[in-house]
């Protein structure tokens, strides 16, 4: 799943942001139903690679990809694993977008 987002701060500020909400951005995928834990996160330029174990009841779903920053827009790529079976790439990328929006811009 990969959605593209355009933003008007500086290329530093969304950075910032990207890295203190992405656990947060997962969550709102599962509204409520979705647990996030073991967060990890290494930046390399303007590139975030990022893993997450997404827990719903007794699934596990590891959830890992890449978010570019540029100086005018945020581009994650995600792999959903088992998490992509119960949400389409459609509602995720909906869902990952308007989060995504209402930090950036």
């Amino acid at each position: 799943m990969k959605v593209t987002i355009a933003h008007n701060r500086s290329q530093q500020e969304v950075m910032g942001v990207v890295d203190r909400s992405l656990d947060d951005t997962f969550k709102a995928m599962g509204v409520g139903l979705i647990q996030v834990t073991d967060v990890k996160k290494t930046w390399q330029d303007n590139i975030m690679n990022f893993s997450l174990m997404a827990k719903a009841g007794f699934l596990n779903a590891p959830i890992r990809g890449t978010v570019l920053v540029t100086g005018t827009d945020v581009t994650i790529d995600a792999d959903l694993g088992l998490l992509g079976k119960f949400i389409s790439d459609d509602k995720a990328k909906s869902l990952i977008e308007g989060r995504v929006k209402g930090l950036i811009t």
